[in-house]
């Protein structure tokens, strides 16, 4: 049977009859899809029990960003935890998890000097914060992460290794719709146009993927191609595009070894990414 609970003291108390089994750990913001399911799949291939967490963290959100639009809806949430066989869900209010302002927020360096670190200041410190106090509440074995969020997933696994927490960080691949569309919570977000356009995303990392293994190596050409891509097939905005080496994310001008397509588009009321890593051949 499932059980909920929206304080930390009662999670903590639900939590140590289960100290004997291996317990992973899905942290969310909710308004749960597929890609989250997949996750869910793959944690209970690694262990006994999985907690799963709801909440939409305010600290990783900018003033003009859509934390007020961010969709929710708890009961909808909880019934497919129950559905898929989620062991226990903490879905805490922003009181509960900030009682006050936050005195310490956790700072980044060079990780957070790239992609969404610069277009969204503030963002990556709000996450850490927030996945800091998750691990410290559940203190799971494992924790599962998208690689739709691949560079969220490499500050994660860092701020494992830096601040040596005991468990083993995950990363899963990107569930995607049948069309290709990464699958998001803010695709909701979508207008029926801009829904039928998203696609053109996957298809433009595909061809800067293509281009890279049939020897491409000019970074500003392959760029090049994937925006005219999106400019031909969207009304979105190309808000981000970078190619970075894997699993350095340094900066390249030409292609000579793996590397990681990130983008973001920007359309109406949403901002979508995805990326995808290239393994030359």
């Amino acid at each position: 049977m499932m059980k909920t609970a929206d304080t930390i003291k009662e999670t903590r108390d639900i939590l140590k009859a289960h100290r004997d089994k291996k317990i992973a750990l899905v942290p969310t913001m909710g308004y749960l899809h597929e890609g989250h399911m997949t996750l869910v799949n793959e944690a209970k291939k690694h262990a006994d029990f999985v907690a799963l967490s709801l909440f939409v963290n305010p600290l990783q959100f900018g003033p003009d960003e859509d934390l007020d639009t961010y969709p929710r809806d708890l009961e909808r949430d909880l019934e497919i935890c129950k559905e898929n066989g989620v062991d226990f869900v903490f879905h805490p209010s922003v009181e509960e998890m900030y009682p006050k302002t936050p005195e310490l927020i956790l700072g980044l360096a060079s990780m957070a000097s790239i992609l969404d670190g610069v277009r969204r200041p503030g963002h990556f410190e709000g996450v850490i914060t927030v996945v800091n106090k998750l691990f410290n509440i559940i203190e799971p074995d494992y924790a599962l992460f998208g690689e739709k969020d691949r560079q969220q997933l490499m500050i994660i696994k860092r701020m494992v290794a830096d601040f040596n927490h005991d468990l083993e960080i995950i990363g899963v691949p990107t569930a995607r719709e049948a069309d290709g569309l990464a699958k998001s919570s803010r695709n909701v977000n979508l207008s029926e146009t801009e829904r039928e356009e998203a696609p053109a995303i996957n298809q433009a990392l595909e061809i800067g993927r293509d281009l890279i293994q049939d020897g491409e190596t000019d970074v500003a050409s392959i760029k090049e191609r994937i925006e005219m891509h999106i400019m031909d097939h969207t009304s979105g905005e190309i808000d981000d595009l970078q190619i970075f080496t894997h699993p350095d994310l340094d900066t390249v001008q030409t292609v000579s070894s793996d590397v990681i397509i990130f983008i973001a588009v920007k359309f109406e009321a949403v901002r979508l990414i995805d990326n995808m890593l290239v393994i030359k051949k």
